[in-house]
């Protein structure tokens, strides 16, 4: 992978790359034709522990030298044993390959808790569950992608049955270019719609300039904006002050996703949403300030 990608894949900055690799002579990128890094997978799967371990609260100098097997024992170390029954069950479909049995089971689950609570007790562990699954490198990619995209059908055809009540406030959700995860973003427009807010769903990686141009084409109130764990902090709060000083001040702009959770607060004018309950909390704030 060239740096960009690396940046992209492991949510570690390029200065932090550029820094340990002078530093601690870890990372070691080859040089391409044009003397470009370019970085073999074995060491951009060290990268992503380091990441994960960085985030637990560990400091590069203590664990830079340590060998894949070591950083992955310590992760393992500080997460969960075990995860509840409902989702080890999961984890063995979406290894299995049955992607069908994986379809129903979500789906009767669904049934059965009802939107809100299938998003925030079974959406949020799953998620969570994959995505170390695939660090670790307990499921091939192709395994979370065929995951990935049975949820988000799941959760389209969720949002797709549900009565409109209301049309306020109107929000629209996206993310910024290079963020391709999307998950967030319908989790969040499931639990809003519920709430009878109208969404404006753009996707995933809008420019800054057009999505100041759609929320004043569909006359929005609220710009929301999602980032994943693997979107450089550091990148995302500069990213969201250029969008609020680009957006009218009369729309309010949320931002949320496990990449804000480690950033800095971007700033006034915007509002950090650090969980899917606090959607609900913020939404809450926004009508008794209009009431007012």
């Amino acid at each position: 992978m060239n740096i960009s990608s690396v940046e992209r894949d492991t949510g570690l900055s390029k200065d932090a790359l550029r820094v340990w690799e002078r530093r601690y002579g870890f990372p070691q990128p080859y040089r391409d034709a044009h003397g470009e890094r370019i970085y073999p997978s074995d060491q951009v799967d060290k990268l992503r522990l380091l990441k994960r371990l960085l985030d637990q609260g560990h400091r590069p100098s203590k664990i830079i030298a340590k060998s894949i097997d070591e950083l992955s024992a310590l992760c393992t170390e500080a997460e969960s044993p075990s995860h509840s029954t409902e989702v080890e069950a999961l984890l063995r479909l979406i290894r299995a390959h049955q992607s069908v049995e994986l379809r129903q089971t979500l789906n009767q689950a669904l049934l059965r808790d009802g939107l809100r609570r299938f998003v925030i007790d079974l959406v949020v562990p799953v998620n969570r569950a994959v995505g170390n699954a695939w660090m670790r490198g307990d499921i091939a990619v192709f395994e979370e992608h065929l995951y990935t995209e049975q949820m988000l059908g799941i959760l389209r055809n969720a949002i797709a049955s549900i009565q409109l009540r209301g049309h306020s406030p109107r929000v629209l959700l996206t993310t910024l270019p290079t963020e391709q995860h999307g998950m967030g973003l319908l989790m969040a427009e499931a639990l809003l719609t519920l709430e009878g807010v109208y969404c404006v769903p753009l996707g995933v990686e809008t420019p800054a300039a057009d999505i100041v141009a759609a929320a004043l084409a569909h006359d929005v109130d609220i710009v929301a904006i999602s980032f994943s764990a693997a979107f450089p902090a550091r990148l995302a709060t500069g990213s969201i002050r250029e969008l609020r000083e680009m957006l009218p001040a009369r729309i309010a702009l949320w931002v949320g996703g496990d990449a804000m959770l480690r950033a800095r607060t971007p700033g006034e004018g915007i509002e950090v949403v650090r969980s899917l309950e606090q959607i609900i909390e913020a939404l809450g704030e926004w009508r008794a300030r209009l009431s007012d």
